[in-house]
């Protein structure tokens, strides 16, 4: 398929060292919270057990790595941001949780696991940054035992007209509010413009299933603004 992400991988990964320091806290800020909410209610619909091996795809700074491990008996974070991989591994080693998770510099595309490695791959806010988002998905099947799930949770497009137009109003001035934290917002700039572009829920919806996916169910956050999808692997 084509790219779903057409700004150059360099680019990308650049900006995201030069976002890495204060990614956590922007996040939050210009979030009012609200993306904490969505991980909680994405983490409950996973059901893990304490036997699962799970992988999160383009982890960033490890929240989703460590609320999996917390979960599950194992999990591993992979980014292909150093800067960002470098904050997980301190916030790992704060929680004293070095035997539970493993952090991996790697593509998302291009997977360094066998076949059937996994329980559950998550990814969390990285798939509209991936150039090739099918490639991911497929990867994520690949790596996947028989039964296990891949989890997305994902900005995505509200369709409800009046809500769709305070959405887009709001990421007019997404970038500017990074300014209140002296962040560069042309970085937030191309944030808020892939989030606005990335497929909408029932096209992401048709993409896992595309690439093999069954049993694909979505569940729409905050009146549209973002969505869980979640796959299995018969």
């Amino acid at each position: 398929m084509a790219l779903t992400n057409k700004t150059p991988e360099r680019d990308v990964h650049d900006l995201f060292s030069r976002v890495a320091p204060n990614y956590d806290k922007m996040n939050n800020f210009v979030s009012l919270g609200i993306q904490n909410i969505w991980r909680r209610t994405f983490l409950k619909k996973l059901n893990l057990n304490k036997k699962d091996e799970c992988l999160d795809l383009c982890c960033g700074t490890a929240d989703s790595t460590i609320a999996l491990a917390k979960r599950a008996h194992f999990a591993v974070g992979l980014d292909f941001n150093e800067q960002m991989l470098a904050l997980a591994k301190d916030k790992i080693k704060k929680l004293h949780m070095q035997n539970k998770i493993r952090l991996l510099k790697a593509d998302a595309m291009n997977l360094p696991f066998a076949d059937r490695s996994f329980d559950c791959v998550t990814i969390c806010f990285g798939l509209r940054n991936v150039p090739d988002a099918g490639k991911t998905i497929a990867e994520a099947y690949r790596v996947l035992k028989p039964g296990g799930c891949f989890a997305v949770l994902e900005m995505s497009q509200p369709t409800n007209p009046v809500i769709k137009v305070g959405w887009k109003g709001y990421f007019k001035i997404f970038p500017y509010i990074a300014k209140l934290t002296k962040s560069n917002v042309d970085d937030y700039k191309y944030l808020s413009r892939t989030s606005k572009a990335f497929l909408s829920a029932n096209s992401l919806k048709e993409l896992l299933e595309q690439k093999g996916f069954e049993d694909v169910s979505v569940t729409k956050l905050t009146w549209g603004a973002g969505a869980i999808h979640i796959g299995y692997r018969k």
